[in-house]
């Protein structure tokens, strides 16, 4: 664009250099204002052209195809496939859990909600250590876990009604731990085992009295 500039400021000088009305002049004038005007357009064509566009760094990528920014990881992260699958655990824990609640309290507190073969832990008020009496009904967990040694287990702790929900929940979850530490002393792989803890959202016994309590203070294990 300044070239065309420069090409008019000429033109306007030769006009006033050869406005004397001499014929000759008169040529030479539009000869030289014709090839400006012709000189003009070709670069203004020049300037004008097709510039080759390059692409922003990114574009036509992976992550464009996918629909996200490059900013973001392709791999990874979260998805509807890769949330965890709501109530699985409960599905196949459910029926267990169903059946024990329409037993006797003689059944309950034998057998807690434990798969067969398989017998709860019991805990003092408001401790999470293995009682002297509870060694025995461990010990008998880990020789049963020993036979079946494909299948996972979940310890699920439990804790009576006493106390916020928030403390209920860890008491239950270390109560689980410990008995998941015992059995890996026993011999079961603690990669088998899974600890859960419902705190005092899922009593076995519904009473407010201490016998109601005792047997809700428990770690049950679960088959899988």
């Amino acid at each position: 664009m300044n070239t065309t500039k420069v090409e008019i400021t000429s033109i306007i000088i030769l006009n006033n250099s050869f406005a004397t009305g001499d014929p000759m002049n008169t040529r030479i004038f539009t000869t030289l204002t014709i090839s400006a005007l012709l000189a003009s357009l070709l670069l203004f064509g020049a300037g004008c052209s097709k510039k080759t566009v390059v692409p922003p760094e990114g574009s036509g990528s992976e992550a464009d195809a996918a629909g996200k920014s490059g900013k973001y990881p392709l791999d990874g992260g979260f998805s509807q496939d890769r949330l965890p699958k709501v109530g699985t655990l409960d599905d196949k824990m459910g029926n267990s859990g169903s059946y024990a609640d329409q037993q006797s309290d003689e059944y309950k507190k034998k057998h807690g909600r434990c798969s067969d073969n398989l017998f709860p832990i019991y805990f003092d008020f408001d401790q999470a250590g293995i009682r002297p009496d509870m060694v025995p009904v461990i010990t008998r967990n880990a020789e049963y876990l020993k036979t079946v040694a494909g299948k996972r287990v979940v310890l699920e702790g439990n804790t009576d009604e006493r106390g916020t929900n928030e403390y209920n929940m860890a008491l239950g979850e270390r109560r689980a731990i410990n008995v998941q530490q015992y059995l890996t002393n026993m011999g079961i792989d603690a990669q088998r085992m899974q600890t859960l803890s419902y705190g005092k959202e899922k009593p076995l016994f519904t009473g407010h009295d201490e016998e109601a309590y005792s047997g809700n203070r428990r770690v049950d294990l679960i088959i899988k």
